[in-house]
């Protein structure tokens, strides 16, 4: 098994835990007792809230931000510059001035379920789920639960289409059937929800 790689400048914290082939570039950061799998990739300036568990094989790119108590499930994609957010009445100080500190508020994590991606400079307000193999647009601002294999874009974000496991965008072959033009998967369309493949 392959040790981690750390680039010197980067921030991990020793209660960490890094998985093997993991690599964490320059100036990204891990706070302490965050998890991360194997053969994962931070890329420069990425920061990972305490606590947060990020499964195998993700990548988070440059300068992406990812607040506690995050999950990350396995295969998961983070564009550029892309937030996850923790609060969702964000305040510097309470009602008598006095500076807010961790705990002074209920921190609420996205949950990113296996395989979804995120685009560059999205914004996944707090406490939402972005469901399996979806893809986030760049630039949206995802405000509510994001299905399986949606694609999503625009501010708010809305569905958009659907996408297959390839990220591709899939296309309809008849009423609520769908395939994907790379892997030739079919998918099944009821009620706002897409299973498959079939």
């Amino acid at each position: 098994m392959t040790e981690p790689r750390i680039a010197p400048t980067a921030d991990v914290d020793p209660s960490a835990q890094l998985g093997a082939g993991s690599t964490v570039w320059h100036l990204a950061q891990i706070r302490e007792k965050a998890v991360l799998g194997e053969d994962c990739v931070l890329g420069r300036g990425a920061y990972v809230g305490p606590g947060v568990r990020i499964g195998d094989r993700v990548k988070l790119q440059n300068y992406a931000l990812v607040y506690e108590p995050a999950v990350l499930e396995d295969g998961v994609f983070v564009g550029p510059a892309a937030v996850l957010t923790n609060d969702v009445y964000p305040r510097s100080t309470d009602v008598d001035g006095t500076l807010k500190r961790d705990g002074d508020w209920p921190a609420e994590g996205v949950i990113v379920r296996q395989g979804a991606s995120i685009g560059a400079r999205a914004v996944i307000v707090a406490g939402r789920t972005v469901g399996r193999h979806a893809l986030i647009a760049a630039g949206a601002v995802v405000t509510r639960d994001v299905p399986d294999f949606a694609l999503v874009a625009g501010v708010p974000a809305r569905r958009v289409g659907w996408v297959g496991r390839a990220g591709v965008t899939l296309h309809e072959q008849a009423p609520g059937r769908w395939r994907c033009p790379d892997t030739g998967e079919l998918y099944a369309e009821s009620d706002g929800h897409l299973s498959g493949p079939l």
